[in-house]
């Protein structure tokens, strides 16, 4: 979903390989209230207790804060059934110990998830933002974990951008490697994500704002708020409206 679509496939594929490389980068952004929010269902992945790593910074822009950012994912990923949330404190304090500001490599984030007692991490870069009216977001996320026998997967790179459906990849039981992956970018000023803006804002009751729906598209803060949740929804197979993967 960006401006323009071969920029899109190319950039998102490219992001999608470097975060499971686990590079990463820096950026300010202030805090934002929110209303609670509607649960997604946890479809396929099953009970995970998941960190979140601080967000890796793709975009060129220096006009957010990568901390907060993973802050609004976290608490967004809250709303997965079945999902405790490791907080992004928490990794950051990790991280601090080892002098490192971010997620390395797939190794280095095993290491964080066994240090942490979790399950799963969750490494996120933003590809792309404009904070300007309409906003552009971009995500590509992977949530890092061990295969549990039993599970199954399967991972086609071409279909991942043009599906509703959660993907996963499958490291074989036993083994460390990406459960789930999804990446896109969200373009405020296309008719279909401005129609499900819409349709999220009203299961937020953004109707109590003096901007009503429109919140969510005149506040940055509040958009990188839907651009988590649909990420998280997209991953753990709450799916995401129609009007989405069609307007890709």
């Amino acid at each position: 979903m960006i401006r323009h679509a071969v920029k899109k496939r190319t950039q998102a594929s490219s992001a999608l390989v470097v975060v499971a490389g686990c590079l990463g980068g820096l950026a300010g952004c202030g805090p934002e209230t929110r209303s609670s929010p509607v649960r997604i269902a946890n479809a396929y992945l099953g009970p995970l207790t998941v960190a979140v790593a601080p967000a890796l910074n793709f975009s060129g822009s220096t006009a957010f804060d990568p901390n907060t950012v993973a802050d609004i994912m976290a608490s967004e990923l809250g709303a997965v059934v079945g999902v405790e949330v490791i907080p992004v404190s928490r990794v950051l304090a990790v991280l601090g110990q080892e002098g490192r500001d971010g997620i390395a490599s797939p190794a280095h984030a095993r290491s964080i998830v066994e240090r942490l007692g979790a399950d799963a991490i969750l490494v996120f870069a933003v590809t792309e933002y404009e904070p300007y009216h309409p906003p552009v977001v971009g995500i590509a996320a992977q949530l890092y974990g061990v295969r549990r026998v039993g599970e199954a997967g399967g991972l086609d790179p071409v279909r991942l951008s043009r599906e509703a459906r959660p993907t996963a990849t499958d490291p074989g039981p036993g083994t460390f490697g990406p459960l789930a992956q999804a990446e896109r970018v969200y373009n405020a000023s296309h008719g279909y994500v401005a129609e499900d803006i819409r349709h999220f804002a009203e299961l937020r009751s953004a109707g109590d704002s003096p901007f009503g729906w429109r919140l969510y598209v005149e506040s940055q803060q509040h958009f990188l708020r839907y651009v988590c949740e649909r990420t998280l929804r997209s991953m753990f197979g709450g799916g995401v409206d129609l009007a989405l993967a069609q307007g890709q």
